[in-house]
Parts: structure tokens; sequence; C-alpha cells
């Protein structure tokens, strides 16, 4: 058996080196191939998706000393950040407090890696919070590749002592299990067909659709749960495990005045151009139009459009939301134009739902996603309404080689919402929703009301409103205030199974608490610490379940975090 196998894409000199290693056994520097059909790796923690809570738990149990076998689908690690092409979605805060040590790091490498190797101008250079894009969604609006480059650079020498088998571009098919623990995982290698067992002590399911739930028998739920269930303030009177929120196959874009970039029309365009979607509660028009329903009132909002990034009056610009790259950052000279991710309402796709799709059925949808994406651009190109009155800005130009993909689209869809583990704590809307909180400690919860609930097992925190896009069963959007949160440790640890824990969307949330706990920064803090409870119940022979019940040993844990620059609770 090997510890060591297969290592693919190391970053090396702010480069990304795509290696696929196959043959003989032959050592090389940091390499040893294999050519079997199936082989053992063993690790003390594997690590199934690459996302942001994957790399986190990851990165939190390398610096611990604990060998990891991380894997991921595609090519690029990053998840959300990178692989879907989706900014960071973070509170106000995010720059003081509010998120870990180790993500504040990360971020600040970011910053320092377009220092040392863009040419920005002096202003930008010297500017302590840098944003090279200015997007209004973000302090931090980014080129995907950076995030990739500056991840890789952090997983660097872990890869190179072996403490980490990073496994790009596989995918765990199977799994065995035994009572109440997993015993193993079986990876496919997505380029070869190869497969690969993985054995560890814990395992981490950090997918982007909580796929090891159903693979390992791990008790999980799905979609909306009633009112009945969990008495939340916005939650149906029905419940419907097939309602999830919509995916998003994300791109980006440039813009060249008096240049033709029209791209060959869409095979789908002429459904989507005339798409009315068909709502519970209805949508504004055209799913193509400036017009959206307005998440937190449904009534009709105008949005802005300019590829040039002028203001257009009180409306939203929507070049400007999502912009990666400003060129007044930069150098004259260095950018002709900004660069923009497109994540829009007009882009969202909810005629389908992946979790539990087939691989046929997944592809599927994601190809019409995708069809849906190159509609909107089309549309954009050619019949988007201008201030002169005239339709379509064809200047706009597909940057296929944002996304590093062969059709200029993202790697993977941008999920919103995952399986979720049943957990030994659920968090619900009483717990965090403002107007929920209020009515629940009107009557009776203890508290104060415009605070959110003060879990005892705190194992992070985090910030962000209520935000759950239009669903695949016909809600429109569900969007409202929550308050400055805790994650509690019961929220991580299943009913049942003892080691496997969800570092991703796939905690012990509902439909509506998962409109909070899914941003980038959260799922970092999940993921982290996921990676460091495992070095802690290691370390005193419990299970995590353990750390919980028993009073001491949690506040142990606790401390823990707290010396790894965890927060447990807001300022």
């Amino acid at each position: 058996m090997k510890r060591r196998s297969f290592i693919a894409n190391i970053a090396l000199s702010g480069a990304i080196a795509n290696t696929i290693n196959e043959g003989p056994a032959i050592e090389s520097g940091p390499f040893l191939r294999e050519n079997k059909a199936e082989e053992t790796l063993i690790a003390d923690v594997a690590i199934a998706g690459g996302g942001l809570g994957g790399c986190a738990a990851a990165l939190a149990a390398l610096r611990n000393n604990l060998s990891v076998i991380l894997t991921e689908e595609t090519d690029w690690i990053g998840g959300q950040l990178s692989q879907q092409g989706v900014p960071p979605d973070e509170h106000q805060w995010i720059e003081t407090h509010g998120c870990t040590k180790q993500y504040r790091d990360f971020r600040k490498a970011i910053r320092q890696y377009y220092i040392k190797n863009y040419p920005l101008t002096e202003e930008a250079k010297g500017r302590k919070f840098l944003n090279p894009g200015d997007g209004a969604v973000s302090r931090l609006c980014i080129e995907p590749r950076v995030a990739v480059t500056v991840l890789m650079d952090m997983f660097a020498p872990y890869i190179s002592s072996g403490k980490l088998t990073l496994l790009l571009e596989h995918k765990v098919v199977s799994a065995k299990a035994s009572g109440n623990k997993v015993q193993s995982l079986e990876a496919r290698n997505n380029r070869t067909g190869k497969h690969l067992i993985l054995s560890a002590p814990y395992f981490v399911d950090a997918t982007e659709l909580g796929d090891l739930l159903p693979l390992t028998g791990t008790e999980f739920v799905t979609g909306t749960e009633s009112k009945s269930e969990t008495n939340e303030l916005h939650a149906p009177e029905k419940g419907n495990p097939d309602n999830v929120q919509a995916f998003t196959v994300c791109f980006a874009m440039d813009y060249q005045p008096g240049k033709n970039h029209v791209i060959p029309k869409p095979a789908d365009y002429d459904f989507w151009k005339d798409y009315i979607p068909k709502m519970s509660k209805p949508w504004s028009g055209k799913l193509l139009s400036p017009s959206y329903s307005n998440p937190k009132t449904l009534e009709p909002k105008e949005l802005g459009f300019h590829p040039e990034g002028i203001a257009t009056g009180d409306k939203l610009n929507l070049w400007n939301y999502r912009r990666i790259i400003s060129k007044a950052n930069f150098v004259p000279g260095t950018y002709k134009g900004d660069i923009t991710i497109v994540n829009w309402p007009q882009n969202d796709y909810f005629l389908g739902n992946l979790i539990g799709a087939s691989e046929k059925d997944f592809a599927k949808h994601v190809e019409k996603a995708k069809q849906l994406s190159l509609s909107l651009l089309y549309w954009l190109q050619t019949e988007a309404p201008r201030p002169d009155g005239g339709k379509g800005w064809p200047g706009i130009r597909f940057r296929k080689d944002i996304m590093g993909t062969e059709d200029g689209l993202a790697k993977y869809p941008y999920v919103r919402e995952s399986r979720r583990i049943k957990a030994v704590f659920t968090i619900k809307e009483e717990h965090v929703g403002a107007a929920n909180r209020e009515m629940a400690v009107a009557a009776g919860t203890p508290g104060p009301k415009d605070k959110a609930a003060e879990f005892h097992d705190s194992v992070g925190v985090g910030y962000y409103h209520i935000d759950l896009h239009p669903s695949s069963a016909g809600d429109n959007y569900i969007d409202f205030a929550s308050l400055p949160f805790q994650i509690p440790l019961g929220a991580l640890i299943p009913i049942r199974m003892e080691n496997l824990l969800p570092a991703n969307k796939n905690i012990g949330t509902t439909h509506i608490t998962n409109g909070c706990y899914r941003l980038h920064p959260v799922e970092w803090s999940i993921g982290e610490a996921v990676g460091l409870l495992v070095k802690f119940a290691f370390g005193k022979g419990v299970t995590p379940r353990g750390v919980r019940e028993r009073s001491e040993m949690l506040k142990g844990f606790q401390e823990f975090l707290k010396g790894e620059g965890v927060e447990l609770a807001w300022r």
C-alpha cells in the first residue's frame, strides 16, 4: 500500500503545471508513478472535495501534523472561488473580524500575489485593502486562477514533504461502511478511469452536493422542510425534498469598443430569449431582460448595464457588480478594458435539480445551464438595450481564458444547495433570522431579540443575509435579514456516523438557514473547524460526538480553536 501515488497540477513559481503520472513505478522528485488498476492510499484523514471547505480542513489538519488525502473532481481547487468563478460574498467586517485568522491570511496572500506579480499603479499598490476588480459584491474581487495559485502555494510544502496527497480530477464513486463508521472510499480518475481506494480513520465530505452522504449510508435531508417540521417563519406549509435553489454556470467577459466579438447563436437561444419563469410568486417578465424580481419585495426591479462601467443612474450597473479586473488599478495599457464575471439573476438555472441526478442527467442539466449562460452572452451582444436607444454591444468579448476551459464556461456549476446531514443539532431560522429571532424571544426563548442565538458549542462565526435564489419547484427569491451568527459544533456532527464529518453546504442547517451558512468565509470556517476537530479527537482518543458531549473536553477543544486563530463569538 502506498501513502502517495498521484499528484497533478502542482503550482510552481506561480504557474500551474498539468501533470498526469502513469507508467511503471519511477521515483522522480516528488512524484511516485504507478501503473496499477487499483491501489490503496492511507492517511490520517481523507477529504473529498477541494472547495474552500475542503482546502481549509486540509490546511488545518496539515499544519497540525496530520497526513491528508484530498480529492477534487476538476483540475482546480478552490470551489466557488475558482472552479465556479464566484468572487467571495463576504460581510462588511471581514477585514478586521468575523472569520478565522487563516482565512484572513489567505486573503492577504492573494493581495500580495497581485502586488508582487502585476503592474499595479502606485496608488493601488499602496492601498491597504486592495481590490483588483473593485467589484461591488466584495472587497476582494479576483481572477479565479489567482485563487488557485495561492491555494496551491499554501499546499506546496505539504505536497513536497509527502504529508498531502492531492488527487485532482478524481471523483469518489463508492464507499464501504460498517456500522457507524466509514472504512474506505473509492475514487475514480476522471481521465484514465483507474480507481484508488482511500483509507483513513476519518473522512470529510467537502463535496459540493454532499456526495459522500448517500454513498456511506449517512442520514441526510434535501430540499425544503415544512413549517410543521421546523416552525420557521419563512418555511412553506408543505415540504419538498426536490425543491432546491438554482445553480449557475458562470463566465467572464470584457469589452472592446468598435470590435465585433458576437458569438455564434446558441442552440437554445430561441427558447431562452422568450422564456418567462413560472414562479409561485410572479417574475417580472422575460428572464433575459434588465428587469427581475426584487429579492426582498418580489416587485419588479430594473437593473442597469454598461460595459464601460459607466454609471446607470440609480440602477445597479451589472458590469461593475462582479468585476474582477478594473483597468484603473493597473499601469495604463495593461488592460484595454475591465473584466467581469457573469453570475446574475438572468443566468440562474432552475429547471432541474443536480442533487441525486445520475451522471447522464447531471450532464444534461449542466449543458442546459451552459446554454442559458451562452444565450445571455449572445443577448448582451445583440439585443440588450443601450442608453442611446440601440440594441446590443457587439464589442463584448467572451473571455474563455479566465475560466480555464475550452468552452469558456466555469469548470463546475455554482451550487447553492446540497444534501444536508441529519445532525446532532440543526440550525433553524429562530436561531439566526432577525424577524424569527425576535418572535422567538418574545415567546420566551432566552436571549436578546437583536442577537443571534448563542451556542455553547460554538466553533466559529459568520454572517450573511438569508439569501435563497429561485428554486426548482418555482419559489421566487426568499431574501431577508439575519443576524451575525455562530457555527455550532452540533451542526457538524451526524446523528449516527462517528468518523464522517461535513465541510461544505452539507452541515445541519435547514433549507432556510442554508441561505446564510453557504457563503465563502463560512464554508472556510466550517472546514477549518472540522480539520481541527479531527486533530483534537485524534489526540484525545474520543469521537467528535464525545468532544461535544463532555463539557471539559468541549472547553478544551474551544481553547484549541482560539489558539489556532478561530473566533468563537462576535465582538
